[in-house]
């Protein structure tokens, strides 16, 4: 079986699942299959979040696999559960290299008995416990003593601490606690407490309310209520206290409370609120309803039926769940957990190998760790996509990059605060009354000037926010940009072609993509940009494609790919990729490259041995060049569909500097992807891989 490790807690709501997410990312970055097991669940007509949050990072296992007992199977009879525990687990670790093990939640059962039972379960599945203690109201000599009181308990059941993390701690305290621990020879980590992380949605809100939405957008019921107002003073004292991310409580017979809390929400001079809770029974004069919503703001307004202490006093009891919370707090414990857990001492704790076998999430994971490396400056021109906000957020929370936004500043800053994110860190430009304009026009007409460019055209030209956010790239304002959620490829890249231009001794751009399978990374080129390419053409999409897979770590083995292997076919199509084949090896004699050579002398040893005995690439080629756009392009669709192959791309290569076009229909994830290649690709000149 593979390794494993067992996350047990001291008591509930010490941010567990927040833990078990950064070992999913850390281990998925490093081998090949990582599993997750849940000893005991709540119930099991119910959903477990924690599983389900677990499973959604793309891990390859069935969620009833995942599960083992019930708190109520428990109850009746431990031993027997323990028994069918030990029984569910080895089909799970067998599978996996490493296996996650998430130990129970706290409910009617007290504190020592459950970390016993948990300690018993870690002993008899042979998993080293990683203990989370909550450092919440507490001080450094408490969180000490909870340590040494857990961690005797776990040893009394035979179980071994191999780390403590310490969640939730007094930022004050970090430094302190971890020194105290890490001095009695401890692996300790210890962890700010954030309060976001633990913070209700709004739609959590609604629901222990017993609420209504009366106005508003659904979608912002998905933001964090960070802070309470009880707004029951006049406006002057009310207008002072507001925050962003707050819910305000007022009477819902008060109509100017209302009108003065959706009007301070739409100012730019005033915080914007995560919504407003209207209590009392009573529903506002159909007027003031009609004024609020001409204000056009989507801010969720709810009513209750509670009066104004019981409303209180449930917003003020309703804990966020993590497991069911949004992207931003996953984000933001991704950061933390990467901030301050030193993930190489735990790995070598567990004695986890680092797996040869590269599968999509290691592919994704190293693409991260290798852009936050040398963080680079990127543009983002499409400021006003709902996308591009959520992955601005997720790129800075984890630090990938610096990002600039191209837009209406305080439009975009209010939507992105509307649906609760955090984009402090970005700088949002207009391209129309940025500082840069008169300079970016003045260098544009210069380089167009042999078309008759003037400097008034120009100015009109680079407000376009793909000419902006290209001009941002050429002039070093910016290292990169990635575009094309919401603009068509031409759009996006057509300024580079005028503005960047290609790279030296390089003909043509051209595009790849990362074709991850289950075990290994592929590179195929040209499947986005060029339909007919030339033989010298292909020679430089073959030899970009292979500089842009060795940049990214795949070693390149070149195959020029026909409907003929070596010289037996003939014909204008073949001779294309015969000729292409022998100016790369002119060109580049230290590309390994074969060519013509059909897809599966290619990929297959067998076919390989039987059609090209001998060959350097046949058989395990990692760089295959299709001699056509149509050929490229259905086979890159073919193999994603049908072999479960993770697409990242297209990636554009042969430009001066990096600019990446995406899909229309590209999520979150794709975006946040493409910007970490992004800034990968402009590293190149500094780390000499490029050549």
């Amino acid at each position: 079986m593979g390794r494993s490790i067992y996350i047990a807690s001291s008591e509930g709501h010490t941010g567990k699942s927040a833990i078990a997410l950064g070992l999913v990312q850390l281990f998925a970055a490093r081998v090949e299959s990582v599993g997750v097991f849940r000893p005991v669940t709540r119930s099991r007509s119910g959903r477990d979040t924690v599983v389900e949050l677990l499973l959604d990072q793309g891990l390859d296992l069935a969620y009833d696999d995942a599960l083992a007992v019930t708190y109520d199977d428990v109850h009746a009879d431990a031993d027997g559960a323990l028994s069918r525990i030990v029984d569910a687990f080895p089909p799970v670790a067998r599978e996996h290299e490493v296996t996650i093990v998430v130990g129970s939640d706290y409910t009617d059962v007290a504190a020592p008995a459950e970390l016993a039972f948990n300690a018993r379960v870690a002993a008899n599945l042979g998993a080293p416990v990683l203990l989370v203690v909550s450092g919440v109201d507490r001080t450094a000599e408490e969180i000490v003593r909870v340590v040494e009181a857990s961690t005797a308990e776990i040893a009394h059941e035979h179980a071994r601490t191999v780390g403590v993390v310490v969640n939730r701690c007094p930022p004050d305290l970090v430094e302190e606690v971890r020194g105290r621990l890490s001095a009695e020879g401890r692996a300790a980590w210890v962890l700010p407490e954030v309060p976001l992380l633990s913070a209700p949605t709004v739609r959590d809100l609604l629901a222990a309310l017993d609420g209504d939405l009366l106005l508003g957008d659904e979608a912002l019921l998905d933001r964090e209520a960070e802070h309470m107002l009880v707004a029951g003073m006049n406006t002057e004292h009310i207008l002072e206290r507001l925050h962003d991310g707050q819910l305000c409580i007022a009477a819902a017979d008060r109509p100017e409370v209302l009108v003065t809390l959706v009007a301070a929400h739409a100012s730019d001079q005033y915080p914007t609120l995560a919504g407003i809770v209207l209590n009392g029974r009573f529903r506002p004069p159909e007027q003031v309803l009609r004024m609020v919503e001409g204000l056009g703001q989507r801010l969720p307004i709810m009513t209750t039926p509670h009066d104004t202490y019981p409303t209180a006093s449930l917003v003020a009891r309703t804990r966020g769940t993590f497991s069911r919370g949004t992207q931003r707090k996953r984000d933001i414990a991704l950061a933390l957990f990467e901030e301050h857990v030193d993930s190489d001492r735990l790995l070598a704790a567990l004695e986890v190998p680092v797996s040869e076998v590269v599968t999509p999430l290691m592919f994704e994971s190293r693409l991260i760790e290798r852009a936050r490396e040398s963080p680079r400056h990127i543009v983002l021109p499409e400021g006003d996509d709902d996308r591009i906000l959520r992955a601005a957020s997720t790129l800075l929370s984890r630090r990938v990059a610096e990002l600039t936004l191209l837009g209406n500043p305080t439009q975009v800053r209010a939507r992105a605060a509307e649906l609760g994110l955090d984009l402090d860190g970005a700088e949002v430009i207009d391209p129309a009354t940025s500082d840069l304009l008169e300079d970016f026009a003045g260098e544009y007409a210069r380089l167009r000037a042999h078309k008759g460019m003037t400097v008034e055209r120009a100015r009109e030209v680079v407000q376009d926010v793909s000419y902006f956010g290209t001009m941002m790239v050429h002039t070093g304002a910016a290292h990169g940009m990635v575009s094309g959620a919401a603009h068509t490829t031409a759009h996006t890249i057509r300024p580079s072609f005028e503005i960047i231009k290609t790279s030296p001794g390089t003909s043509i751009v051209s595009s790849v993509f990362f074709m991850c399978l289950a075990d290994r990374v592929l590179v195929y080129g040209d499947c986005a940009v060029n339909p007919e390419p030339t033989a010298e053409q292909l020679a430089d999409i073959a030899i970009s494609s292979a500089q842009t897979s060795a940049r990214f770590e795949v070693t390149p083995r070149v195959a020029m790919l026909s409907y003929s292997t070596g010289e037996s076919g003939s014909g204008a199509e073949v001779d294309k990729v015969r000729t292409a084949t022998e100016l790369v090896r002119r060109r580049r004699p230290d590309l390994v490259v074969e060519g013509p050579i059909q897809y599966d002398a290619a990929v297959d040893a067998s076919v390989a041995a039987a059609k090209l005995p001998g060959s350097d690439v046949a058989g395990r080629a990692t760089v295959f060049v299709f001699p056509d756009l149509n050929t490229g392009n259905n086979t890159y669709k073919a193999v994603q569909r049908t072999a479960g192959a993770v697409a990242v791309g297209p990636v554009l290569q042969g430009l001066n500097k990096p600019v990446n076009d995406l899909s229309r229909g590209a999520l979150v994830r794709d975006i946040v992807n493409t910007v970490a290649i992004t800034a990968v690709q402009s590293q190149a000149p500094e780390d000499g891989s490029a050549a």
